[in-house]
């Protein structure tokens, strides 16, 4: 398949002279930060040469006490930078000393637009873990063009949300082209297994999200447009399909239930499709749902979940009970997962494709840590390292990417060796 990634330059950015940070990670005291932080510490301290090692790196927030104590907390020495979203020259100084800004400081629809600016007025490359479409949408719209110009990479959605999709969807087309020379028109994506947590910081993405299209009939329209992100003016308009009830999987003989990130999963997917010139095919179809069991208890499990989900979002897009839910039963900024949670969690996804020709390959992508944070933190990390040390702005320039579309081979490559990631080709 063909791709904007060179897989064999390895040639560090040419503004990596003049920067004294590779990386440097903005929101460093939330709790996914935090997470963020300890591995990058971790990881860069036992690295070799080729993956990492002598990376300069700094950790930077609003609050200089609470970023000390992090820095106290680490197992090497980090430095601090001092940079608040509502202070544009802050964020510009910040921006001008790295190559790569890492950012977890959300809902990104509230506070993300200031750092994209400035990254992309000063040629900074980013990675976040937004799984804000409609953010992304309106950041595309506002600066690809001054992106293009400076030089600057934004790569959203570098966690959970999206790269098992994006890169799971990416692998798959790679191995179909190896083994029956064509790329597959059909990729159903199943989440077998997932064993994880929300935190307080999710929570107030979602609920920004349901704030913002529960107030403005047009974001309702953007939301359910499946090519959203394809920045293209002739945008395929191939129909595709929606997992948004219970369903049976004839073919599996299991029930399938709606996939709560499926919304921001497929825009990303079919983005990516765009960026690499449509080698999926303008007529690429591609869906994600939940697996459930077989039987009685699946159908239950299925509607139980469906109906669920449905509620959910229902309440969260009325004001009233969207605050009396994220006041009493939903988790506080600054909550989440336990560090015993993070490291039993795990995640199990499976991608069945096919040709046109009716070929048929079947792969999957797992993870060995809950996957919204224990592995979110080592992909946006690895993502983030991957652009600055693997990825050439002569090989990938200035714009809104993927991490497919951006990173291909090279970052799942580094995901298998470094964050506990798994891309196979499986029998079924």
């Amino acid at each position: 398949m063909s791709t904007n990634t060179d897989t064999s330059n390895n040639t560090l950015q040419s503004n990596s002279d003049s920067r004294p940070y590779s990386v440097v990670l903005y929101g460093a005291t939330s709790f996914v930060g935090k997470i963020t932080a300890h591995y990058l510490t971790n990881f860069l301290s036992n690295a070799k040469d080729t993956d990492g090692s002598n990376v300069a790196w700094a950790i930077a927030g609003r609050d200089q006490e609470k970023l000390t104590k992090l820095q106290s907390q680490l197992e090497s020495e980090v430095d601090i930078i001092i940079a608040n979203s509502n202070d544009s020259e802050s964020l510009n100084d910040m921006t001008k000393q790295t190559q790569v800004i890492i950012s977890t400081v959300g809902p990104y629809l509230k506070y993300g637009e200031p750092l994209i600016k400035a990254c992309t007025a000063n040629g900074t490359d980013y990675v976040d873990l937004t799984g804000e479409a409609i953010f992304i949408k309106d950041m595309m719209d506002k600066y690809q063009e001054a992106a293009e110009q400076s030089g600057a990479r934004i790569v959203n959605s570098c966690g959970f949300d999206s790269i098992p999709s994006d890169l799971g969807v990416y692998f798959t087309q790679t191995q179909a082209q190896e083994q029956f020379g064509d790329t597959c028109d059909v990729i159903h994506m199943r989440v077998k297994a997932a064993k994880g947590g929300l935190s307080g910081g999710t929570v107030a993405s979602m609920a920004t999200i349901f704030e913002e299209v529960g107030k403005d009939k047009s974001r309702r329209k953007q939301v359910a447009n499946p090519y959203l992100l394809n920045g293209d003016k002739d945008a395929p308009n191939v129909r595709q399909t929606n997992i948004s009830k219970p369903e049976y999987d004839d073919k599996h003989k299991r029930w399938l239930a709606p996939f709560v990130m499926a919304s921001i999963n497929t825009r990303i997917v079919h983005r990516t499709n765009q960026l690499l010139d449509y080698n999926y095919g303008r007529e690429f179809k591609y869906d994600e749902a939940m697996w459930m069991k077989d039987g009685m208890q699946g159908k239950l499990s299925s509607y139980a979940l469906s109906a669920g989900l449905f509620g959910f979002a229902t309440a969260m897009m009325i004001t009233p009970s969207r605050e009396l839910l994220s006041k009493h039963v939903l988790p506080k900024s600054g909550s989440g997962p336990s560090k015993d949670e993070q490291e039993n969690g795990y995640f199990d996804i499976r991608l069945f494709g096919q040709s046109s020709t009716k070929e048929t390959i079947n792969t999957k992508v797992t993870g060995d840590k809950d996957p919204g944070y224990g592995s979110t933190s080592r992909m946006l990390s690895q993502a983030a390292l991957c652009l600055a040390q693997d990825i050439s702005k002569d090989d990938v320039g200035g714009g809104f990417w993927t991490p497919a579309s951006a990173m291909g081979e090279k970052l799942i490559a580094r995901l298998e060796d470094h964050s506990g990631l798994s891309f196979e080709v499986v029998d079924g």
